[in-house]
């Protein structure tokens, strides 16, 4: 099937989502991958408030790259950035509320049963991409954690019509990158090696 979703996301939007589903988004995405995880992470031990909102929301892993236009940023390119390297801080961030995570690779069994516990779900951007990503960028909304560096700063983007987005793995625990791994080790097995 395919969906046009538009955030903020309620689960009752995510919860038709199966595995293999091909997605459109529209709205605002976060974009966080190693650092910026690593400082929500120390803000929700310290019960220190985000200054963004998770609830509903869409977290991008990648960063862009961007330019700077007189006052504002611009978007050259954006592309998705291996997301297992995020496995161990994810549950935490979509315990606080996000309802899409959005990178490539998938990620593991502990984020698996947090989509499933909180109704979330991830999708798979096909790398390489990343010109065709900025296109669909329509303004960068604001810039957090600047400290962190601008690869590893959180950047706050609108977006529209963003995908396609392959549904990895839904709030119903499919998963296709396991389903994947279980066809090929059937087949290596038929081949008798």
């Amino acid at each position: 099937m395919e969906y046009h979703l538009s955030t903020p996301l309620s689960k009752e939007a995510v919860s038709p989502l199966r595995a293999g589903d091909v997605v459109y988004i529209t709205g605002v995405f976060i974009v966080a991958r190693d650092k910026a995880h690593m400082r929500m992470a120390e803000y929700f031990k310290g019960q220190k408030e985000l200054p963004f909102k998770l609830e509903g929301a869409v977290i991008f892993h990648g960063a862009p790259i961007v330019k700077k236009e007189g006052d504002e940023w611009k978007i050259v390119a954006i592309g998705p950035t291996t997301s297992a390297r995020m496995n161990s801080l994810e549950p935490a961030v979509i315990e606080h509320g996000v309802a899409v995570i959005v990178g490539k690779g998938g990620m593991d069994n502990m984020v698996l049963k947090a989509l499933h516990d909180y109704g979330a779900a991830y999708l798979s951007m096909t790398g390489g991409t990343a010109v065709m990503g900025a296109r669909m960028v329509k303004k960068v909304l604001g810039l957090v954690w600047e400290d962190l560096g601008m690869s590893e700063a959180v950047w706050l983007l609108e977006v529209e019509d963003f995908g396609p987005l392959t549904v990895a793995t839904d709030s119903h625990m499919g998963d296709l990158y396991e389903e994947v791994r279980r066809r090929v080790a059937e087949n290596i097995k038929s081949m008798h090696l």
